[in-house]
């Protein structure tokens, strides 16, 4: 699948089987966010792999959504302040770009493993934080449910509202 049809087919699903993720489609989708680019290369992330039910419910604590609860992985992506790359003429932290782009490799990887999975970002990062030991220097930035969808034709029914290139397209100045 080339890129194009594989961004295509990648979107939110909040629909899982509770069917267990076989730890060789783990160790792909985290060997692809290992090798996601970062400013200067300092790759300040972290992620942590959560299965056991004892922990999920945690995480679902963090967020109280009913569908999250049937996925039966978590992988979060947590971002360190002290390894990421600062813009030096105005301090710009680039830790927040570093880990979209590496939650967007976790979710075009899971998705080519006919894996749903959906990017949350409105959760209690304190009670997470709590519940999870995460040091201080380190922010957990997006829970990402992965899981068998209900129904595989989730990938080509959910609607993908995208504005047109006409709209988003500005060529060589405002």
């Amino acid at each position: 699948m080339n890129l194009l049809d594989l961004s295509r087919k990648r979107c939110s699903i909040r629909q899982y089987q509770t069917v267990p993720v076989e730890e060789e489609k783990i160790a792909y989708i985290l060997e692809t966010a290992r090798l996601a680019q970062s400013a200067v290369n300092y790759q300040p992330w972290y992620f942590l792999v959560i299965q056991q039910e004892e922990q999920r419910n945690k995480v679902t604590e963090c967020y109280p959504r009913k569908w999250m609860k049937p996925a039966p992985l978590y992988i979060v992506v947590c971002g360190d302040h002290t390894q990421s790359w600062k813009r030096g003429n105005d301090g710009k932290d680039h830790l927040d770009i570093d880990a979209g782009i590496v939650t967007e490799h976790i979710c075009l990887a899971a998705a080519e493993l006919n894996l749903g999975c959906c990017c949350v970002c409105n959760f209690d990062k304190d009670m997470f934080c709590k519940h999870f030991n995460v040091p201080t220097h380190i922010e957990p930035i997006a829970i990402i449910p992965i899981g068998y969808p209900t129904d595989p034709d989730l990938f080509t029914t959910i609607p993908k509202k995208r504005k047109p290139l006409e709209e988003i397209v500005v060529r060589e100045s405002f």
